[in-house]
């Protein structure tokens, strides 16, 4: 997976109407609502892998947070159910937004 993020004026030569690709995940919400969420950023901490997805319909709305796991050599994305693990990595996250932020 690749780790170029794009923005509107990024300057890379990539067409974004026609020609940037979009890793696009359906989920499911507590109330059982299908949403559209678009990777937008991954991340590793202590051996594990994590991607961060924006609803497309509402990119204003905070990212969520979810765990790569492998099996059968299939990937697919988790839900982070333990306190400490999803304390850790939104404190990674967070520090991670507050450079990106920085530098714009």
């Amino acid at each position: 997976m690749s780790e170029h993020q794009h923005g509107d004026n990024c300057g890379c030569g990539h067409d974004h109407d026609h020609d940037h690709e979009e890793h696009v995940f359906i989920v499911t919400d507590d109330e059982g609502q299908e949403r559209e969420m678009v990777m937008v950023y991954t991340f590793e901490s202590e051996d594990k892998a994590y991607a961060v997805l924006l609803d497309r319909n509402d990119p204003e709305a905070d990212g969520v947070i979810f765990r790569f796991e492998e099996e059968n050599e299939e990937t697919f994305l988790v839900g982070i159910e333990d306190d400490a693990e999803w304390d850790r990595v939104t404190a990674i996250y967070e520090e991670i937004a507050k450079v990106e932020n920085g530098q714009e």
